[in-house]
């Protein structure tokens, strides 16, 4: 029985990584509008130079409390346990009376910044950080503030900054994806948050499961235990004759495009993924200052792959959502435990090796917490804190940020952005600006309309760009 063309160039496909690409692009399509360009990810030059080159993600999900790591606030000491002056916040669950934080705040670096105690190794590193304390969002639920944090809208269907990001600039190294995610298992919603959406499917981001310790694990289906490369590449020539043939013959055919060039990325990943995934390859004493935790390994390997030229790379603190302390905020303390040895060794890594003036660091949850205590019959234990999407913090080091430098602030109480408040599109906007893009002409045109990462909205925050 005869088979077609696609199904033909379909099975074949699977001989030379197929395989280990769509299990690296997280579960999600490889459909899209493809680009006819030989190279969609060859290195592209910017609108203006650029401050900063990569961008590392390292996202706490699940909504780190501002006012118990970045945001300290004496009034909590002083109304602790009393009801908030101006009337009950308007919040997701019920709260009830103004809880302290449990954690001490000091004053570190020659900057003189505070943050909390449980943060004390990336305190020492705080001068080489911009602290935004008047971050807001549009909703207190996770679903759309990861929307809207990862991709600039609070609904599905946009493309990720890191699609963003490669798209406009392609990648340095041709033999690695140009935006890889890391997380032991999934944050809420998932592969959209990494997904390309309408961009051309190679611009999504790969997903690779920092749980796992070894790189043959790290890379399912990496290598190829039949064919050598050799004769993986003469089957990838023949289809690429193959696919010309039929381009000539029927046009342009974007999903069998996308097919091809995800098939030409494995390939060529055989070359560089198991050696800059191999953590091993470290000192004992390296990998002891990241800590042996998935997050520890995930902030070294972003290291790595920066070092290897990937645009972006985004770790996840952890599965599903485990900065979200509704119960207990003591809990913070724990995951600080192994965020922060980490953070400070990733800075002081690219510092050293001279890559933080060119990368972007940024750290950051969804949205915060409520200095109030959550007391909504959903909590077993009521020391904990609900969803605030009004303010929170988000830190920012090297890649052009103006370094030792506090950037807005809450009220009192650390509910709310007052002064100099700094929406999502407004940090997506300065993030694009230190990449070197005006963010109003970074667009994509896609059924009628010209999209852009920041909507229809957002702002360039220039006093936080050195």
């Amino acid at each position: 029985m005869p088979i077609s063309r696609r199904d033909w160039l379909t099975t074949m496909g699977t001989g030379f990584g197929m395989t280990a690409f769509a299990r690296l692009a997280g579960a999600s399509t490889l459909a899209g509008a493809m680009a006819t360009s030989a190279n969609p990810l060859a290195p592209k030059a910017p609108h203006f130079k650029p401050r900063a080159k990569n961008v590392i993600f390292l996202f706490l999900n699940g909504g780190p409390s501002q006012v118990d790591t970045f945001d300290p606030k004496p009034m909590l000491d002083r109304y602790n346990g009393k009801p908030v002056p101006s009337g009950n916040l308007k919040t997701e669950r019920k709260t009830g009376n103004l809880l302290k934080s449990p954690f001490e705040f000091k004053k570190y670096g020659e900057s003189g910044i505070e943050i909390s105690e449980i943060f004390p190794k990336l305190g020492s590193h705080i001068d080489d950080c911009c602290v935004v304390r008047s971050m807001y969002t549009d909703r207190p639920n996770h679903e759309p503030s990861l929307l809207l944090m990862n991709s600039g809208d609070k609904f599905p269907g946009r493309p990720s900054m890191g699609s963003w990001l490669t798209y406009g600039l392609g990648t340095e190294n041709q033999n690695l994806p140009g935006f890889i995610v890391m997380c032991p298992g999934f944050p809420v919603i998932g592969p959209q948050l990494w997904a390309s959406t309408f961009l051309p499917a190679v611009y999504q981001g790969t997903y690779i499961p920092n749980n796992e310790k070894t790189p043959d694990k790290l890379v399912e289906f990496i290598r190829n235990p039949e064919l050598n490369q050799t004769e993986q590449r003469r089957q990838l020539d023949l289809l690429g004759k193959l696919n010309e043939i039929g381009l000539r013959r029927a046009g342009g055919d974007p999903e069998l495009e996308a097919s091809i060039q995800s098939a030409e990325i494995a390939f060529r990943m055989q070359t560089e993924a198991p050696e800059v995934f191999d953590i091993a390859k470290e000192t004992e004493k390296v990998r002891a200052r990241y800590g042996d935790t998935d997050f520890g390994r995930g902030c070294l390997m972003a290291r790595r792959l920066v070092e290897k030229g990937v645009r972006m790379v985004q770790v996840y603190f952890g599965n599903s959502q485990p900065w979200d302390n509704h119960d207990d905020i003591m809990i913070h303390r724990r995951l600080a435990h192994d965020a922060d040895p980490a953070i400070a060794a990733l800075l002081e890594d690219l510092k050293a090796a001279g890559l933080l003036d060119q990368t972007l660091v940024i750290i950051s949850g969804e949205f915060g917490r409520t200095p109030a205590v959550e007391v909504s019959g959903l909590v077993k234990v009521q020391n904990g804190r609900d969803h605030n999407s009004a303010g929170f913090s988000t830190v920012l080091a090297g890649g052009g940020v103006k370094r030792g430098y506090v950037h807005g602030a809450t009220d009192d109480f650390g509910f709310k952005a007052v002064e100099n408040p700094v929406h999502i599109h407004d940090l997506h906007a300065t993030i694009l600006y230190l990449m070197g893009f005006d963010h109003t002409k970074l667009t994509y045109r896609y059924s009628g309309r010209d999209f852009r990462l920041t909507d229809v909205a957002g702002n360039v925050v220039h006093e936080m760009v050195a």
